[in-house]
């Protein structure tokens, strides 16, 4: 048993000893305490069962978020229409080599950037040697190392071998630069949407 695991059944055990106190001195009869006493076992497994799978429904979560405020965009006409979220800003998900991660659209950010845990989850190798890069970010200026990544999709677009950074820095923000934008083949924002017209496949 792990030391989390542990934890967990001891604060479990302390919980139900002062349930079951506490049922002894308002001296309840049986079948109501028995009641009782399942009630607040369901709200123990139910809170440990949360805990321990909290990674997982988290990205549950995450993935039903992105569905209701839109960042899958909608394919139309083979283009991608991205809406404007709440906070102003367009934001929209995409796979990495297989893996979905969240992504700000910035035209201000002239390289694409991710976090250490998306380059990590995509198996992206990323440059060990040499001097990092700079990057001016709003929380100021940070380092950065560069990496590729193989293929990165959303709706109808398709990006290759396209350069990026990565940094710790970052915490979990990822943003698709204006090297993303510049391999499409045109974008542009209509009222709360944005556009993105991915190239035409060779005939």
């Amino acid at each position: 048993m792990t030391g989390d695991q542990t934890v967990q059944v001891l604060g479990a055990v302390m919980m139900l000893t002062l349930v079951g106190s506490s049922l002894l001195t308002r001296r309840l009869a049986i079948g109501q305490a028995a009641r009782m006493v399942a009630g607040w076992l369901l709200i123990f497994a139910a809170v440990l069962v949360g805990y321990s799978y909290r990674f997982e429904l988290n990205a549950v979560v995450q993935r039903v978020a992105g569905d209701l405020l839109g960042e899958r965009g909608q394919t139309v006409g083979g283009t991608l229409r991205v809406p404007m979220a709440p906070d102003g800003h367009f934001w929209v998900r995409a796979r990495i080599n297989g893996h979905e991660q969240r992504f700000l659209i910035d035209s201000g950010a002239t390289t694409t950037a991710l976090s250490a845990d998306a380059a990590e989850a995509a198996e992206l190798e990323v440059e060990r040697g040499g001097f990092p890069i700079m990057i001016n970010t709003a929380n100021g200026t940070v380092q950065a190392k560069r990496t590729t990544i193989d293929r990165l999709t959303m709706g109808p677009i398709v990006a290759k071998d396209m350069a990026a950074v990565v940094s710790p820095a970052f915490g979990d923000m990822n943003v698709l630069g204006m090297n993303f934008l510049s391999s499409l083949d045109s974008w542009r924002v209509e009222g709360r949407t944005l556009i993105l017209v991915p190239h035409k496949p060779d005939i």
